[in-house]
């Protein structure tokens, strides 16, 4: 890999909006889930956190230091398999850890890559929410 991982700018949420409806799974069915607001508050404080290799964003994180939840991590489709997910991944964790979390969690859809993604990297299954999300759990 020969990307890095750096702070997303404000005009750059055209390309990450891009990549968060390019996905195959965990579609976002509902855009008013992620609003203006949401995004500039990610942008101002924790940060959104973006891959970039040769001038391109391939993937992105974000981590919600209020409450300890990952809430976002998305690669382009096509760069799917190459360890950004698990870099901008760590990178989430460790926003995390540094605001004085010792546990993260999040949700992603029952038996979906993701699921399969974040269980191999150690997250543990907690249970399904009222959307019908599996509810998973790190310790940090």
């Amino acid at each position: 890999m020969s990307g890095n991982i750096r702070r997303a700018r404000l005009e750059e949420r055209p390309r990450i909006t891009e990549i968060r409806l390019a996905v195959r799974e965990n579609q976002l069915m509902d855009p008013s889930r992620v609003t203006d607001a949401d995004y500039q508050w990610f942008s101002d404080n924790p940060g959104i956190w973006v891959w970039e290799e040769n001038g391109q964003i391939l993937g992105f994180s974000a981590a919600d230091t209020r409450d300890g939840t990952i809430w976002a991590l998305f690669i382009d489709p096509d760069h799917e398999g190459r360890g950004i997910g698990r870099a901008l991944l760590a990178k989430a964790c460790a926003v995390l850890r540094a605001a004085g979390h010792r546990t993260a969690t999040l949700g992603t859809a029952p038996g979906s890559r993701a699921d399969g993604f974040y269980r191999r990297a150690g997250w543990v299954a907690l249970y399904i929410d009222k959307r019908g999300e599996q509810i998973l759990r790190l310790d940090l």
